[in-house]
């Protein structure tokens, strides 16, 4: 008869109000991580864009020529660029294809572009060298840069 009782006393309410906070707590716990984790599902994407426009204007301005091939040095329009050295100092406020037209979908990507004479390829002279740096940004967290160097 005892026993039967026993299972017949129920949950106070002290021992509900703690059973409530306990699992209260816990949810809480699971759904902030569950939210990080979404929130830091897009990195990886935004990384691989970042990549993408640096191995791009790295491709373009490695393709051009080692020296000016007119002998017209210093042109100012990209679409005129026609060797290495005139992407020194490139600053796009949004990322660019090959004509200097805006890419649809990343405009919030930075691009800036150096070159300088280079003297770390060992076997060939510094002034036969240039060493290019892409670098490719996006607030608040992401800024990649890409190297290359070209010789003549």
């Amino acid at each position: 008869m005892n026993a039967v009782r026993s299972f017949q006393r129920g949950v106070t309410l002290v021992e509900l109000v703690v059973a409530i906070v306990v699992i209260g707590t816990a949810a809480g716990v699971i759904l902030g991580l569950l939210s990080a984790n979404v929130n830091a599902s897009a990195d990886p994407m935004v990384r691989q864009q970042a990549v993408a426009i640096a191995r791009a204007y790295m491709e373009e301005i490695l393709l051009r020529d080692f020296t000016d091939p007119d002998g017209s040095d210093g042109e100012t329009a990209r679409v005129d660029f026609d060797d290495v050295d005139d992407y020194d100092g490139l600053l796009d406020a949004v990322a660019r294809d090959q004509f200097d037209n805006p890419i649809t979908g990343l405009g919030d990507y930075t691009v800036s572009v150096s070159v300088t004479s280079s003297g770390a390829l060992p076997g060939v002279p510094a002034a036969d060298s240039l060493r290019v740096d892409v670098t490719v940004s996006r607030p608040p967290f992401l800024a990649f840069s890409l190297s290359g160097y070209r010789t003549r």
